[in-house]
């Protein structure tokens, strides 16, 4: 079941979430404008929108105990995934770079920035892995992310740069499909990784 310092772990993930929402928001749909209170509105309602799944998923877990960790992971990836999603959606909203390699470069900062709080959050509250961190397990870590780090910025790059957006799609919205569908292959990347080669004799 899921604790008090879940639930404000995943309150605080939801905000963030919904904080780093708000730029790529602002680039597909460019349009459409916040204001504070709006905003504010927003990524409160986003974090306890995580708080309820993190709820549902640990009563879920009573039968299927796996859930609730798959629910933390995604959790950290939402956070993560956002977060990388934010800085390539700021960096293209101050530079108006939407492909080539600035935007690989975007996304390869963007990518890296994501993923060095996730090794402690996977390790600390996904895998409830207590041991202090450690050269082998992070070696191990660094390897199964750089590769998902990899796979990431192929992919994206791939999508922007190779393959024609339709024509009822802006450049700026092509970019987040990329986003997206790269996100997706490296996500079940990650996790089969983490868990099963990383934190694997916590699971």
């Amino acid at each position: 079941m899921a604790t008090r310092k879940d639930f404000l772990l995943v309150f605080i993930i939801g905000v963030f979430f919904g904080v780093f929402s708000l730029p790529i928001i602002k680039n597909v749909a460019s349009s459409f404008s916040f204001s504070w209170v709006l905003a504010t509105g927003f990524v409160f309602f986003l974090g306890m929108v995580a708080v309820f799944f993190l709820w549902l998923a640990s009563l879920i877990s009573l039968k299927i105990p796996i859930v609730f960790q798959l629910a933390k992971f995604a959790a950290v990836g939402s956070f993560n995934t956002f977060l990388d999603w934010g800085i390539v959606n700021l960096l293209i909203f101050l530079t108006g770079i939407v492909s080539g390699l600035g935007f690989s470069l975007f996304k390869a900062i963007s990518f890296l920035i994501a993923n060095i709080g996730s090794y402690f959050w996977n390790k600390y509250w996904t895998f409830i892995d207590k041991d202090k961190a450690n050269i082998q397990e992070f070696g191990k870590f660094f390897v199964v992310s750089v590769i998902g780090m990899v796979l990431n910025v192929v992919v994206a790059s791939l999508i922007v740069n190779y393959i024609a957006y339709p024509s009822s799609l802006s450049p700026r919205q092509w970019a987040n499909v990329a986003l997206l569908v790269a996100t997706l292959v490296s996500l079940v990347w990650n996790f089969v990784g983490y868990k099963f080669f990383v934190f694997e004799k916590k699971n």
